[in-house]
């Protein structure tokens, strides 16, 4: 999936199953690499790309995936995943939660404001003060919703928004 979303000069973001039996999708988040965004037109021809090469392994006797599923292409979103090294530096300032795949210093979960990675030690501020994660030891984190979050993804373009405001 990678080469064929920087193919089309995006950045991978997230590949996930989600859904479980009763829903089986496969998620596929991308953006654009200046605006780390997708618009519709964008997810449209990434998906078209992702169900031909789907397509295409799955005739080749070389499906990646059993049985049926769905396919669904969009940009991460506001509030988006961090699955990426770079993103915590990209994401440096703003506000996140840290789901962790063990337990550590006593915790499972870590949130407060990303500082930084150094390596593979991302650092957070946290109400309790600054603690070091290990990257690996992080099972999912995403960005939270604030306003200075909001305003640092503002649209790019305003067309087509009847009004758009902004605090600060």
């Amino acid at each position: 999936i990678e080469p064929a979303v920087k193919e089309l000069g995006f950045d991978l973001v997230r590949v996930a199953m989600i859904g479980g039996t009763s829903d089986p999708t496969l998620q596929v988040m991308a953006e654009r690499p200046g605006t780390r965004q997708l618009d519709l037109t964008d997810c449209e021809k990434l998906s078209r790309k992702l169900s031909e090469l789907l397509d295409a392994e799955e005739a080749a006797g070389r499906d990646p995936i059993d049985g049926g599923y769905r396919l669904e292409v969009s940009s991460p979103g506001i509030d988006r995943p961090l699955t990426r090294r770079k993103d915590y530096a990209d994401w440096k300032g703003h506000e996140a939660r840290l789901k962790l795949s063990e337990t550590l210093q006593g915790a499972k979960q870590v949130s407060g404001v990303i500082e930084g990675i150094d390596g593979d030690i991302v650092t957070v501020a946290t109400p309790k003060g600054v603690r070091e994660v290990p990257f690996e030891s992080i099972a999912s984190a995403k960005l939270l919703l604030t306003d200075k979050l909001i305003n640092a993804t503002a649209p790019l373009s305003t067309e087509g928004a009847d009004l758009i405001k902004t605090e600060g």
